[in-house]
């Protein structure tokens, strides 16, 4: 069987467990902190040893993982299932759940419920996008004792309605719109805001007027924390947008171990003796 990748070892600059307070001190301090999403136990525990400190389980995972065209087709019980496997993988980051489209759009209630069932799966914290329209969503989330991270820009929940994959905030009234929508989500209790497809200058003038932590993902170097969808980071998949930096070619590395397999076993290569049991 193929061994996990070990647990990092203790490092006393950093804390044994990353909380909602590391990366408030993570901003205040000036310090840049990284996250990345992740959907299961290989790359959970790949994540935690190289000093990741946030493990996103995004409703990403339906186009990424499920094979869906968009995360509106990604489901609660999908997020249940995904949570679950990150967060018993890991002990160190800080496990933020996406709250799946539609349960949390219909009801302060819905939204409360679902939020309690992603924290009994192990998220330390649930995400959920839109600005002032939703405010009252994570203020009741929040007061349930449950942390809430925002997300704002281009919302992938709302691609339909946006019109595709669009930078956002272009122009002054709606930069004005996306502030405005920022301090909404602070004043209600959210501990940070991602900020997706965001001009870099109107996303550093929102991380400016924020107390609380911006995390950008196409958003410019001025956000205090950077994310990205980890298939995208290390070249697994085949997105290459403006804002990705492939740190790897995941995907050309198993392409050619996928080939050197078949060969080996067409040639009769693989298994040999060395691999057999007597």
């Amino acid at each position: 069987m193929n061994a996990l990748p070990t647990r990092p070892a203790a490092d006393a600059s950093r804390p044994s467990r990353v909380r909602i307070r590391h990366l408030q001190d993570a901003k205040d301090a000036g310090r840049r902190f990284a996250m990345l999403t992740s959907y299961g136990t290989f790359t959970a525990r790949a994540f935690e040893a190289a000093g990741i400190d946030v493990l996103l389980v995004g409703d990403s995972v339906g186009t990424v993982v499920l094979g869906y065209e968009s995360t509106t087709h990604t489901t609660h019980a999908d997020m249940l299932t995904f949570t679950g496997a990150v967060a018993r993988s890991v002990s160190r980051p800080l496990v933020v759940a996406d709250l799946a489209f539609g349960s949390y759009q219909t009801s302060v209630q819905d939204a409360v419920s679902h939020a309690i069932e992603l924290v009994r799966a192990g998220a330390h914290a649930v995400k959920l996008e839109g600005g002032q329209i939703y405010a009252d969503r994570v203020r009741a989330i929040v007061e349930a004792g449950i942390p809430v991270m925002g997300h704002l820009g281009f919302t992938p929940q709302s691609v339909h309605a946006l019109g595709g994959h669009r930078v956002q905030g272009r122009d002054h009234a709606a930069a004005d719109h996306l502030a405005d929508d920022a301090l909404a989500l602070q004043e209600a209790g959210a501990f940070a805001v991602v900020l997706e497809l965001v001009p870099a200058g109107v996303a550093e003038r929102i991380t400016e007027v924020l107390r609380i932590p911006t995390i950008g993902i196409g958003a410019g170097p001025s956000c205090d924390g950077q994310v990205l969808v980890w298939q995208d980071m290390a070249g697994l998949s085949d997105f290459r947008g403006t804002f990705v930096r492939r740190f790897a070619e995941v995907g050309d590395d198993l392409r050619r171990a996928a080939g050197a397999y078949r060969e080996a076993v067409e040639t009769g290569a693989y298994p040999s003796r060395e691999h057999s049991f007597d």
